[in-house]
């Protein structure tokens, strides 16, 4: 018995199709469901895909207090994030630029892993979305003075300039959002993405500028250091979430297959982090988009 799935990805407005099978699945080629444009005949890649669910009529109402839950939750987690990183500064515990950089991998990464407490619905990542919505209006409303808030400019800032919340940390944001409302659950692309800004970036960072004597030749405000960090914490956090995801049942992998691809997503994720391109465009542009690239590609035939 043969069976074919058509159905369309609400974000991107393409088909998914699956390829037909017959059962049972032969262990070596386990079930993927191919993301395709328009036609079905064209560029076929394995972006694996679950169909989120449409809420019934008697699920709506628990969806939705499911979904405005887990958003006051993660609104809640990401205030007291900022507010226990600014006491330990004040308290002068751990030094700013360290306050800031732990800001950066730890919020990202539990936002991503904030994820599964959402409903299943369609809906469900808009949700999710006006955590980093929210965070970047007040960035914005910040950055110009328009309000004051000493512990978020000393948090998230190098230099405790205002201005500074309207590049990187506004930067930083928008890709937490870009990669929940384009990617979701149903892909490993965001949450590498998001492995390689968050943790694989902030470890760099740190790594670099404690041990970072020896410098890249092409680039003297990178190290060696900082460039291996990077890579290895990128892979191993990477790896770590979407390891989580697949046992969570939102996506099939097969192992042998994605461990090679995520270490290619972050090799090139480095490559792009070190290059002598920081005042052109900033690392949370970067290697966020680089990796995004890089997923997407390297996940596909």
């Amino acid at each position: 018995m043969s069976l074919s799935l058509s159905f369309t990805n609400p974000i991107l407005s393409r088909y998914v199709y699956s390829a037909a099978f017959s059962h049972p699945f032969p262990l070596s080629h386990p079930h993927f469901l191919f993301l395709s444009p328009h036609s079905p005949t064209k560029s076929r890649f394995h972006i694996l895909y679950r169909v989120p669910q449409r809420a019934t009529a008697l699920s709506t109402t628990a969806s939705i207090f499911q979904d405005i839950a887990a958003s006051a939750a993660v609104f809640a987690g990401a205030y007291a994030l900022i507010f226990t990183f600014d006491t330990l500064t004040r308290k002068e515990l751990i030094q700013q630029s360290l306050s800031r950089k732990l800001v950066h991998i730890v919020s990202g990464l539990l936002f991503a892993i904030s994820w599964p407490i959402f409903s299943n619905t369609i809906e469900a990542r808009y949700f999710a979305s006006l955590v980093p919505l929210v965070n970047c209006l007040r960035l914005v409303i910040h950055g110009l003075s328009l309000a004051d808030d000493q512990s978020l400019i000393k948090s998230v800032t190098r230099e405790g300039n205002p201005k500074e919340l309207l590049r990187g940390p506004l930067y930083y944001v928008v890709m937490l959002m870009l990669c929940a409302l384009l990617f979701w659950r149903e892909s490993p692309v965001g949450v590498i993405s998001l492995g390689m800004m968050c943790g694989g970036d902030g470890f760099a960072d740190i790594m670099g500028r404690k041990f970072g004597s020896s410098k890249i030749p092409y680039n003297q405000n990178k190290s060696w250091v900082g460039s291996i960090s990077m890579f290895v914490a990128g892979f191993f956090i990477s790896t770590g979430m979407v390891y989580s995801y697949s046992a969570l049942g939102y996506f099939e992998l097969d192992w042998g297959y994605a461990m090679h691809r995520i270490a290619l997503v972050s090799l090139a994720a480095t490559v792009v982090e070190s290059l002598p391109i920081s005042n052109l465009i900033d690392d949370n542009i970067s290697v966020p988009l680089a990796s995004m690239l890089a997923a997407y590609f390297t996940f596909t035939y």
